[in-house]
């Protein structure tokens, strides 16, 4: 017996919808992670990895002086 067309849009919706909640967690993951890499570079003692991130700061329009 076939399947109606209903049942599998909503199959489908719920597929697609457990996908973007696992996506969820990585990528909040990664953001913050790349956040702090940012942060702790800007602070660095190292002249080139602090040089880098305020570079990236203004490629970014983000004011930072």
């Amino acid at each position: 017996m076939p399947s109606s067309p209903v049942l599998l849009e909503t199959a489908q919706a719920q597929t697609q919808s457990k996908a973007s909640k696992s996506d969820f967690l990585p990528i909040m993951v990664s953001g913050l992670l790349g956040l702090i890499l940012l942060y702790a570079a800007g602070f660095s003692d190292i002249a080139p990895l602090h040089n880098a991130a305020h570079d990236g700061r203004h490629s970014a329009s983000f004011p930072c002086h």
